[in-house]
């Protein structure tokens, strides 16, 4: 396993983290049971995974709890969320701190290692940062908080706008990115300024439905072409260069490969309930980089894009 620093927090965390949401939620979205999930955190840090991320919205923190119980806290980085909505408004700075001691609950410990606010949208923002940031501050002189973080909607924001006026800060430790082969638009507007605060990045969205199914990436580059962002494709094969001899194994080896060896990104989150697939993604994010014409053609394809997530 290969681990990076994660920005200013001084986490030497794993390159791959585990990703806690999602389609699968540790598989119990499909079927799986929560000793099962359990068992997919524990082989996920048998495995030299040590970074963790869930959420309240998610309903896996008493699963990752469960799974890590009887490790040393200290062997392990737990990253967890809360939306900045409550009840169908606004959450106020009591009941941030009621739902947070209530996620440290679930997880059974005495402090998380990243708290973010999850999903905050531009208009949002503001109201995050003056009613709820210093109760995250209160929180972290407690020790309940380490470093503080914040999320995208990257569904509906995938020009990056929330981020990039929370850069306008300094509070922030970590961030959350959406950042893909078919969105790289991250490179331009938000990473420069994170690597210039030391600010730790977590990649989302590095494999997402578009470059799982076929017919969905497809479907997603037709409608860039319409729209003029990508030139013409091959449709019987959009990115079939990408498991040419020496390049990826795979489109999926290539997206993580592609997030992985990007400039700034620390970690990049892989969610499964399917512990071959977190290991074939875990030996993806621990290759090397592709081959510098590859990536040099993928940005040049995909420069112009800003609009989709590729879900």
């Amino acid at each position: 396993m290969n681990y990076s620093r994660l920005g200013r927090t001084g986490i030497s965390a794993s390159v791959i983290g585990l990703g806690c949401g999602g389609h699968s939620r540790l598989g119990l979205t499909q079927g799986k049971t929560e000793d099962e999930a359990a068992n997919l955190v524990r082989s996920a840090l048998d495995m030299g995974i040590n970074f963790i991320d869930t959420a309240e919205f998610y309903g896996t923190e008493a699963v990752v709890g469960k799974g890590i119980r009887g490790v040393p806290r200290e062997q392990i980085y737990l990253s967890t969320k809360a939306l900045p909505n409550w009840q169908d408004r606004l959450c106020t700075a009591p009941e941030m701190r009621m739902r947070i001691d209530a996620c440290l609950g679930r997880l059974g410990v005495d402090y998380v290692d990243v708290f973010h606010l999850h999903a905050v949208l531009l208009e949002e923002y503001a109201y995050c940062r003056e009613e709820l940031v210093p109760l995250l501050l209160d929180m972290k002189t407690e020790g309940k908080i380490r470093f503080l973080g914040i999320t995208e909607q990257f569904l509906t924001d995938t020009n990056h706008q929330m981020l990039r006026a929370a850069l306008k800060d300094t509070i922030w430790d970590v961030m959350m990115i959406g950042f893909s082969i078919l969105n790289p638009s991250a490179r331009n507007t938000v990473l420069p300024e994170t690597i210039r605060q030391d600010v730790g990045t977590l990649c989302m969205f590095a494999v997402r439905r578009a470059l799982s199914r076929p017919a969905a990436l497809v479907e997603l580059m037709e409608g860039l072409e319409s729209a003029g962002l990508i030139g013409a494709f091959d449709r019987t094969s959009p990115l079939g260069f990408l498991e040419e001899p020496g390049v990826a194994e795979s489109l999926q080896d290539a997206a993580y490969r592609y997030c992985r060896w990007e400039p700034g990104m620390n970690v990049v989150l892989s969610g499964t309930g399917d512990l071959n697939h977190l290991r074939a993604n875990s030996e993806s994010l621990n290759r090397g980089p592709l081959p510098p014409a590859t990536v040099g053609r993928l940005s040049a394809m995909f420069e112009k894009v800003d609009s989709v997530s590729g879900d």
